[in-house]
């Protein structure tokens, strides 16, 4: 299962009623941050969730609507007594753009490790979750984030008897390990049936419309999209700006063949999105206009 809170909705700056876009994804113990804005430490907290366990934290850019959160969020995650390393993805420069950040939080009790892309695409695999880097269209380098889990196929007794593996090994097999023993090599596949679909969470903002991104957020149990504007005489300013509207967005959520669509990274001047969103439905119809806090558990078909 993956728990999914998108934290803030906001783009450019944070509001009484609207912190800037940051995600949080949880997935069997680890946590992920995408981006973090002024004011995720807060939103964080009105979820309840806390700042300590985060393992990971994957930067779409470097505009301070996107990282300026981080010093803050360092000394909080510092006090609170964490030890465990916090690795940090990002576009070309990620290290130095966040150490320069740190003259005001030096010191911290916890390593800091970097995973800097630079290429279009970008794989990075953390046991069996896998996030995916790639590259979109704003006016700064930028990135968008999948994050997905793969699962195995269901454990087969049957095989796994017809060739004689012992029972002792059943369970080791089944998490994917390689084992040899009594001169034979037993491997995962001898005893497990066709993968099962897993999960995946596609995340994009800051950026036109592009081929990279309907691409990767194919099949995705939950594409969460930039939708700058939703006005109709705003289509000019967004590409100008390399943004998107409300329409755009649900128009790729559409060809990538999503489950859902939340939107989000919304202008300061937009104070109501779901005033739009029955027309961004005519579109793609599991759009929602997302609101700060908003969460769901994704879990695998199966458990559903």
């Amino acid at each position: 299962m993956l728990d999914v809170c998108l934290l803030g909705t906001g783009g450019m700056m944070p509001l009484p009623y609207r912190w800037l876009t940051s995600l949080m994804v949880r997935y069997n113990g680890k946590s992920i941050l995408i981006d973090c804005g002024e004011g995720t430490q807060v939103a964080l907290k009105e979820k309840g969730w806390s700042p300590k366990p985060i393992d990971i934290i994957c930067f779409t850019h470097f505009h301070a609507d996107h990282i300026s959160g981080l010093p803050g969020m360092f000394l909080t995650m510092g006090n609170s007594d964490r030890t465990e390393p916090l690795t940090i993805i990002g576009p070309k420069g990620v290290e130095k753009i966040v150490n320069s950040l740190r003259c005001i939080a030096p010191g911290l009790p916890f390593e800091i490790k970097f995973i800097e892309i630079t290429e279009p695409e970008a794989e990075i695999e953390f046991g069996d979750l896998k996030i995916k880097a790639f590259k979109v269209s704003h006016n700064v380098t930028c990135y968008g984030y999948s994050i997905s889990v793969s699962r195995a196929g269901r454990f087969d007794v049957e095989r796994a008897k017809s060739q004689n593996i012992e029972m002792k090994y059943w369970s080791r097999l089944q998490k994917g390990e390689t084992i040899e023993a009594d001169g034979r090599v037993l491997t995962p596949d001898m005893v497990l049936g066709e993968s099962r679909k897993g999960l995946k969470v596609t995340y994009t903002t800051d950026t036109r419309p592009c081929e990279s991104i309907v691409r990767n957020a194919a099949g995705s149990d939950l594409f969460i999209c930039e939708g700058m504007y939703g006005e109709d005489d705003k289509i000019d300013k967004a590409k100008e700006h390399k943004h998107m509207t409300f329409y755009e967005a649900a128009d790729m959520a559409r060809q990538a063949d999503v489950r859902e669509m939340w939107l989000t990274h919304y202008s300061p001047s937009l104070t109501n999105p779901k005033e739009y969103i029955g027309r961004v439905r005519h579109i793609f119809a599991n759009s929602h206009a997302a609101k700060d806090g908003r969460s769901i558990d994704l879990c695998f078909e199966d458990e559903e």
